[in-house]
């Protein structure tokens, strides 16, 4: 007996992982509504996959048009099994740079976005009892690197949120994976939006740019996506999927480095907890 093929709800569809998540989905087999502030990247996927493939505009900061899209979604092929909160951009800066406007722009994409749309689809995958939804976080998310400070507040909220979300939604059959990538060849950093420099920062920046200018070795985004598609096929996926060697390997340095740092101040740690009667006496 054939499985009924899985229907995909995927944000920034249209390039990127999103992209490559998408033509996985497909190939797969499975049904996918894609969608994007600009779904034109995505009409010859449509012309290659018509009766597979529903493209739709959204603005993942707009909470309205989410619920709206989101529905819509639901009803075109009858239900959602894999929910991929994807959209995200990235405003470059050091903290003391950005006005309120830009951090507020990053939190809306990044985290507010992946909030509209996992409250909107949880409505429908209550009822039908099942659903995967996947939060596509960030090595930003380990720890906060200089000049993307923003960018990992951004992601470090999603991931709260998300933990919080997996112990919430587990009693209706729904599952949910932070899914954290290392480097792949997107044009996340080439389409960034960056802050106006403070020349304090000068010395702080070109160190950096040394950095990258030493280059680093992405992998193709159809790697991630075999990396998805596996998860999703697993009757027991993990809270958390690591993507690629260089991310992995970070991930246990920063976990050890901050056991190390705990264990060096753990006696000040346990002298600051001392259990007493509540000090209201009128309680």
């Amino acid at each position: 007996m054939t499985a009924s093929p899985r229907v995909w709800f995927i944000t920034g569809a249209s390039r990127g992982l999103g992209r490559a998540f998408t033509e996985a989905a497909l190939a797969a087999g499975d049904r996918v509504i894609g969608t994007a502030r600009d779904i034109s990247p995505l009409a010859p996927l449509v012309a290659q996959h018509p009766d597979h493939l529903l493209t739709l505009p959204l603005d993942v900061t707009d909470r309205e048009a989410v619920f709206t899209v989101v529905n819509q979604a639901a009803t075109h092929f009858g239900k959602l099994d894999v929910v991929v909160n994807n959209a995200g951009t990235l405003f470059a800066g050091m903290v003391e740079e950005f006005t309120e406007a830009q951090a507020r722009t990053q939190l809306d994409v990044n985290f507010f976005g992946a909030l509209w749309v996992s409250q909107a689809v949880l409505p429908h995958l209550r009822t039908q009892g099942s659903g995967h939804i996947l939060q596509i976080s960030s090595i930003g998310a380990l720890s906060g690197f200089p000049s993307t400070g923003l960018y990992s507040a951004s992601k470090f909220a999603l991931e709260g949120m998300s933990e919080a979300l997996a112990a919430e939604a587990a009693q209706f059959g729904v599952k949910v994976t932070i899914v954290q990538p290392g480097g792949y060849w997107t044009d996340l950093y080439t389409s960034s939006t960056a802050t106006t420099p403070t020349s304090a920062y000068d010395d702080l920046r070109a160190e950096l740019e040394k950095q990258w200018a030493e280059g680093s070795i992405d992998s193709a985004p159809h790697l991630a996506a075999e990396a998805v598609m596996t998860l999703v096929a697993s009757d027991n996926p993990p809270l958390r999927l690591l993507l690629g060697s260089m991310v992995y390997d970070l991930a246990f340095h920063i976990s050890q480095s901050r056991m190390d740092t705990w264990r060096s101040w753990e006696q000040t740690s346990r002298a600051a907890e001392k259990a007493i009667p509540n000090p209201d006496n009128s309680l």
